[in-house]
């Protein structure tokens, strides 16, 4: 019977350890089996890696088909701006179709004035000569200043004589157009300045003249080509718009203003862009 009773006390605890869940050998188990669960684990996560890094390449091809769609969209406007702008030349086309025989005498026309009379003198609004006349007078000028020893302090000769030569044209053109204004003449803006570009023959000749013929102790070819050429230039601006002028007293005063503006002009680009005449200034 003893045998038995120690039998059955040594059968217990086994029972015990086998259903109690704290037993040494399930813990091992379990142990092994959370390492398990941990490899696992980290299968799923290297998995969800490979996932967010396969998000992440779609992601990134996405915006760079969008940034590569909307340059090459805003090229493509950009292109057909330049290509309507090209296309908006033929709008301007009309303003510079002039032939060689018009253009020659339209400038000989800039040097012959006419009387002031009540009938209006016709003005061919077309810019191809003016602007061919400043380009003209841009070389005139280059070629004395380079003559003359002429120096420039800040920018270039080139910049410097393309700023007086256009900025002489264009501003002159918006004062005389102002002072019609003013006055009530009948002249468009167009029209002024086709008058003040083929204007600018007469100081193309005089500077011209003086810098290939002038000698460097007297300045005679100078005064003569100034009285001359650009004399009669101004009158025939100064002519046209009288014509242009209802009132007579106001015709004169705006002919007296164009006519002083257009010869002091000439007169200041010689003393101030050319060296050959500083002697004969002083005197």
């Amino acid at each position: 019977m003893e045998d038995k009773e120690a039998s059955n006390d040594a059968d217990q605890p086994v029972l015990l350890a086998a259903t109690n869940p704290l037993a040494p050998t399930e813990t091992s188990i379990d142990m092994e089996s959370s390492d398990g669960f941990l490899l696992v684990d980290t299968s799923e996560e290297s998995t969800g890696k490979a996932k967010k890094s396969t998000l992440m390449d779609d992601m990134r091809s996405k915006i760079e088909k969008e940034v590569a769609g909307k340059m090459w969209n805003a090229g493509k406007q950009r292109a057909r701006r330049v290509l309507d702008i090209y296309g908006n030349v033929d709008l301007l086309r009309p303003y510079f179709d002039a032939e060689p025989h018009q253009v020659r005498s339209r400038l000989l026309h800039s040097l012959l004035p006419r009387k002031m009379t009540s009938e209006s003198i016709s003005i061919e609004g077309e810019l191809y000569g003016p602007l061919m006349l400043a380009f003209t007078l841009v070389a005139i000028l280059l070629l004395s200043m380079k003559a003359s020893g002429h120096r420039v302090q800040e920018g270039s000769l080139m910049g410097t004589a393309i700023g007086v030569a256009f900025l002489y044209w264009i501003a002159t053109s918006l004062v005389y157009y102002s002072l019609a204004y003013l006055f009530n003449s009948s002249i468009g803006l167009l029209e002024m300045l086709s008058l003040v570009g083929y204007g600018l023959f007469g100081p193309c000749l005089c500077l011209f003249l003086s810098t290939v013929l002038q000698h460097s102790d007297t300045g005679y070819v100078f005064y003569v080509t100034w009285f001359v050429f650009v004399g009669l230039s101004a009158l025939r601006i100064s002519s046209v718009l009288a014509s242009r002028t209802r009132i007579r007293q106001q015709a004169c005063t705006l002919g007296i203003v164009v006519v002083a503006i257009h010869m002091l002009y000439t007169f200041y680009l010689k003393l101030a862009y050319s060296k050959l005449y500083e002697a004969a200034s002083l005197l």
